[in-house]
């Protein structure tokens, strides 16, 4: 499947329906992928965010290594839904009193600089919550925005190296490995959207706003769930298991054409793969495996017998018997394989939408249903600077000339100068 497979079109909401963050107003500042998970969150759940580009060159993400559509990266393409472009030279002092005056309008900020920038441009939380208490200011970062830490720089892949999630994924007998989605990155955003709706009902009880941070080292260690306690308890390393079976029934199986990942994690799930699917009540009486602990005592010899026996067949026809089963299991699938899959097309989860330059792009749905308030309409992320003139007018209250003089003094780009003066 390719990014130019025949999708259908979004089906819309229900008109009239409410939105959870009707009203809400987010001014974005985040560039990459944690901030703008985190404000993409926001947008689909009805928030109204302008994200604050750089006037040159806009986020970095829409020239990031990748396929392009219309002159935009599919990574931005995938964390800028919902959102209005607004480019800014926060350089000229015209443009921080521009990005100033809409943070002084707005419910949320979200940045994700590096430590000192927002400072540096006057545009920190002690800074704007002077004119603005009851903002809620989410920074996200590396290691914090104290102490020592503050000013390393760090990316996904640090978080995952330097907080433990390599060294806990791979094969036994290999190297500590990556995972391949940008996992720190991804679930910052989320537990920063978490943290910035805490806030939010925070400020609805409370009246209050308040500085929300999320540091990446900490959600990765977050990631190590009960790995991490585990070892504070035991005081060893978790051992790397890579695909091999926790205990056998539970792991990844090869069968006569494709693997699958089998989940047999108790007696009950077990005895309907060996009794109703494979037809070998023996293993499910017999002494060495019919319990959890004696699977794990014999687990190699049990394996043996199951990998021999799921050979025989081809994926598709297992899976048929084992869902009629109960067993619970999947297909280990390629991306295409999932993206043309029965499942995302029954969930609903692929669409295409309207994008100015690239005619129509894929999108897919956010993971949450809401009965009351479903998530908003999907708008294509936007081009560079899209909705600057929009943004100006409707939120600010410019006029005309007033955009032409401000575009004059460069806090709009060098284009929409050169253009004042022409």
């Amino acid at each position: 499947m390719t990014a130019r497979h025949p999708l259908p079109p979004h089906q819309p909401r229900p008109e009239g329906a409410k939105l959870a963050l009707s009203g809400v107003r987010v001014i974005d500042f985040s560039h990459f992928i944690a901030g703008p998970t985190a404000s993409m969150i926001l947008a689909d759940f009805g928030a109204e965010v302008i994200k604050i580009e750089n006037a040159a060159r806009g986020d970095d993400m829409r020239q990031g290594a990748g396929p392009r559509i219309g002159g935009e990266g599919g990574a931005f393409l995938w964390a800028n839904r919902n959102k209005q472009s607004l480019g800014l030279d926060l350089s000229v002092p015209e443009g921080r009193e521009v990005a100033r005056r809409l943070i002084a309008m707005a419910d949320i900020v979200v940045e994700n600089f590096s430590a000192g920038v927002m400072e540096r441009l006057g545009l920190d939380y002690p800074s704007v919550s002077q004119d603005n208490p009851r903002l809620i200011y989410c920074s996200i970062s590396a290691f914090g925005r104290e102490g020592e830490l503050a000013r390393r720089a760090g990316f996904d892949p640090i978080g995952q190296a330097e907080g433990g999630l390599m060294a806990i994924n791979g094969h036994p007998d290999g190297p500590p490995v990556m995972i391949g989605t940008p996992i720190v990155d991804l679930t910052s955003g989320m537990m920063a959207s978490n943290a910035i709706l805490a806030a939010l009902a925070a400020r609805s009880q409370y009246g209050i706003g308040q500085h929300v941070e999320i540091a990446m080292f900490d959600q990765a260690v977050t990631m190590l769930a009960y790995f991490a306690t585990n070892t504070l308890i035991s005081g060893e390393d978790p051992v790397r298991i890579g695909n091999a079976p926790l205990l056998a029934g539970a792991g990844v199986y090869e069968t006569s054409d494709a693997p699958i990942f089998l989940c047999c994690a108790n007696d009950r799930t077990y005895q309907r793969l060996v009794i109703d699917v494979l037809d070998r009540a023996d293993l499910a009486t017999h002494p060495d495996y019919a319990t959890v602990a004696g699977r794990g005592e014999n687990r190699d010899a049990l394996n043996q017998i199951l990998c021999e026996l799921l050979r025989r067949d081809t994926r598709e026809n297992w899976l048929e018997k084992m869902h009629a089963a109960g067993v619970p299991v999947g297909p280990v699938s390629t991306v295409s394989e999932v993206l043309a899959g029965d499942v995302i097309r029954q969930r609903g989860l692929l669409s295409q939408i309207p994008h100015p330059t690239a005619g129509m792009v894929p999108n897919i749905a956010p993971p949450f249903r809401l009965s009351a308030t479903p998530a908003a309409n999907p708008r294509a992320a936007p081009t560079l600077g899209q909705h600057t003139s929009e943004v100006l007018a409707n939120v600010l209250g410019y006029g005309r000339s007033d955009i032409e003089r401000l575009a004059a003094t460069g806090a709009l780009g060098a284009a929409a100068a050169q253009g004042s003066k022409s």
